[in-house]
């Protein structure tokens, strides 16, 4: 059998079929759909011809189907009714019942300030998301954006990759941290001198010993000593809360290493310009409802952190 080309079929008759199907007349079935009855009257006689068959015959008040209309109805109203369905479902996005995983680029350290936060809150308005972390490649980001590999990064973006969208989340900045008891720290603050004085630890996963705070240091014609880099974030406050060295690190994940080691917080010395942390995602899902409340959810969390 040779197949009927769709394009050349006004869908819309069939929305006309169901209505006259229902109604059971055509002045009825014209206002359901917001239509003047010569026009509906015309749909009908597309459908006929169409359809090679009267569909529907008036006897008394009503329009009765005939026997090829009740041989297609069911058919038309379930291809119907499951575009409708289709159409819902993608305009709308319930995380109280929605089973989906999400996948998300971003940096260990923005890992573990927004994660914990992000599970707490999806926990209570969202229990059935699941997420994948995986490892940040600022070089490939926007590829794997592009090709659906992830939903969305998380981190500092210079160079915003194309066919991208943008949303600043936080502004972060550094500040020093020191074992409680430090020496360096017995008025409440460090200086200058005694601050490049000091033994340091570097947190790089670029295997470099240059870091911001470098750059700042040689603004004062001052060096400091690295005494250890470590590209593991984890260890880094166990090996200061047990050494005499200090170390410059975000102020998001000062506070939060402070709560799991023997730690003091301290203003640096010198100044450092802040940086802005952003998420970034593909326009192909721009207009997603569930990637849009992902944002929008993470939006609301960082601003809160």
């Amino acid at each position: 059998m040779k197949s009927i080309n769709l394009a050349s079929v006004d869908l819309n008759l069939l929305v006309a079929f169901e209505a006259l199907l229902e109604e059971r007349s055509v002045t009825k079935a014209a206002r359901r759909l917001n239509l003047g009855q010569p026009a509906m009257s015309a749909a009908l006689g597309r459908l006929r011809s169409l359809f090679e068959d009267e569909l529907f015959v008036r006897m008394g008040k009503e329009m009765r189907p005939t026997s090829k209309a009740m041989e297609i109805a069911p058919g038309i109203v379930t291809a119907l009714g499951q575009i409708r369905q289709t159409i819902e479902v993608s305009r709308t996005f319930d995380p109280a019942s929605a089973k989906q995983s999400f996948t998300i680029s971003s940096s260990d350290y923005i890992s573990f300030v927004v994660v914990p936060a992000m599970l707490e809150f999806c926990s209570r308005t969202a229990p059935c998301l699941d997420f994948r972390m995986i490892e940040f490649e600022k070089d490939r980001v926007g590829y794997l954006l592009e090709q659906g590999e992830i939903d969305m990064a998380l981190g500092v973006f210079p160079n915003i990759p194309r066919r991208t969208h943008h949303m600043p989340l936080f502004e972060e900045r550094f500040v020093g941290i020191a074992r409680k008891g430090h020496p360096a720290l017995s008025h409440g603050s460090m200086s200058l001198e005694v601050f490049a004085a000091l033994p340091h630890a570097l947190m790089t996963t670029r295997r470099d010993t240059t870091g911001q705070i470098d750059k700042v240091l040689a603004n004062y014609n001052l060096a400091r000593r690295i005494a250890l880099t470590i590209p593991h974030m984890l260890v880094l406050p166990f090996v200061i809360s047990s050494s005499d060295l200090v170390s410059s690190i975000p102020y998001r994940m000062a506070l939060r290493f402070a709560c799991i080691a023997n730690l003091e917080v301290f203003e640096l010395p010198i100044e450092s310009d802040p940086w802005t942390v952003s998420m970034i995602w593909n326009t192909l899902v721009d207009k997603d409802y569930a990637n849009s409340w992902l944002r929008e959810t993470l939006k609301t969390i960082c601003h809160q952190i």
